[in-house]
């Protein structure tokens, strides 16, 4: 049996200033039926990405999972003033990885009243 070799990445753009969303907190997520884990922490760096991989390699594993991006956090610390409640504060997307060896690619696309994802390249 051979180990897997996809991987999982990310990136936000915030479309309001038209810049990589930098300093954003990206919580990622594995889920079974009602549980819900944690699996890491990260924050964008200045492109808007992470580091490093979500996921790869031997973590990398078919499931349903949940990336949680903290956008109201951003855009206060960009000097956007939010409503109370932030109509957009935590923004979760759950999506299915179905092959442990592909690589899964799911951007952001942020703005204080909006916001796009898709399944990247």
């Amino acid at each position: 049996m051979t180990a897997p070799t996809g991987r999982l990445t990310t990136h936000v753009l915030d479309t309001a200033s038209g810049n990589p969303a930098a300093g954003l907190v990206i919580e990622l997520y594995g889920l079974s039926g009602e549980n819900r884990t944690l699996i890491k922490t990260v924050t964008t760096n200045a492109d808007g990405r992470c580091d490093a991989p979500l996921l790869a390699d031997e973590l990398m594993a078919a499931g349903t999972y949940e990336l949680v991006f903290h956008a109201g956090d951003y855009l206060r610390l960009e000097g956007i003033r939010l409503q109370k409640p932030a109509f957009l504060d935590i923004i979760p997307i759950r999506f299915g990885i179905a092959d442990k060896n592909a690589h899964y690619h799911v951007p952001l696309l942020i703005s204080p009243y909006g916001y796009s994802t898709y399944r990247g390249s």
